[in-house]
């Protein structure tokens, strides 16, 4: 009597197929690498983003004006917008009900809107509509506030709804107000939990403010965007417009260090859906 017998598996284990995959891609990609390195005109690249001379020539008023302003529009924007937050929340959970409405109405609102469409509307809208003219710093802080001010909002009311309510009501029975139980209890410890978020939030109003620049600026008003930009219609080289990244890396890159030992510190956070950034926002 005959019995069939089970084959012993052929070909490659898990394991092996997995090494195999990876050394697959790692040659295409150094195939792809040295492919690029061999056609790639590095002279013109080298003249069109890395030339020396248009680079130092941007020093020192792209730090001393295009960053600096950068900094202080988003600054203006953030407080703003920080402070326009924290009373939409507080709106938002009141148990009136118009303040209800009126802080959700504002925050789908802003929301929904792009950032760009702000901008031209206070710097072109406004002006028209009202015969109201705001400076370029008023403009920046307006404009990014109210567009921030939504997205803040929405973390911070987050952030209050999650302390614990035992907090709360340990305050109440010790004889605090309802005011005061916010202000000396719930904020502080909603702010611990709300401040990887708002640091995200800040790098987003930096990026931000760059749309600025559509306004019209004088040269002492420059931003990063708009320094870059005349910067390339003088000298015919994207150089400058490298330069204006790497500014741009310089307030972004440390800030997403510190929002990231804040989630190790304090936890991940507060998560709330959507998101803005740049025209889109």
């Amino acid at each position: 009597m005959t019995t069939d017998t089970e084959r012993p598996r052929s070909g490659l284990g898990r394991r092996q197929r997995a090494r195999l995959n990876r050394g697959i891609q790692y040659a295409v990609l150094a195939v792809v690498l040295v492919v690029v390195a061999v056609i790639a005109d590095w002279g013109s690249i080298a003249r069109a983003f890395f030339n020396v001379d248009v680079a130092i020539a941007q020093f020192p008023a792209v730090i001393t004006t295009a960053l600096v302003n950068t900094i202080i529009y988003t600054a203006l924007g953030f407080a703003f917008g920080l402070a326009l937050g924290i009373v939409l929340a507080l709106m938002k959970m009141s148990p009136v009900g118009p303040y209800r409405w009126i802080a959700t109405g504002y925050i789908e609102l802003f929301r929904g809107l792009p950032a760009l469409l702000v901008f031209i509307a206070l710097g072109f809208g406004v002006p028209i509509a009202f015969q109201l003219r705001f400076d370029i710093y008023s403009t920046a802080m307006l404009a990014l506030g109210l567009v921030g001010a939504a997205y803040m909002a929405e973390t911070i009311r987050a952030g209050i709804q999650a302390v614990p309510k035992g907090q709360v009501e340990a305050a109440r029975s010790l004889g605090m107000s309802p005011t005061r139980t916010m202000i000396t209890v719930v904020m502080p410890q909603a702010f611990r939990i709300i401040l990887p978020p708002l640091t995200n939030e800040l790098i987003l109003l930096t990026k931000d403010s760059s749309l600025i620049y559509l306004l019209g600026l004088a040269s002492n008003e420059y931003e990063l965007a708009k320094y870059g930009r005349a910067a390339l219609n003088e000298y015919a080289s994207l150089t400058p417009l490298l330069i204006a990244g790497l500014c741009y890396l310089i307030i972004t890159i440390p800030l997403s260090r510190v929002s990231n030992l804040l989630e190790r510190k304090y936890g991940s956070g507060v998560r709330t859906k959507g998101g803005h950034g740049g025209a889109g926002a």
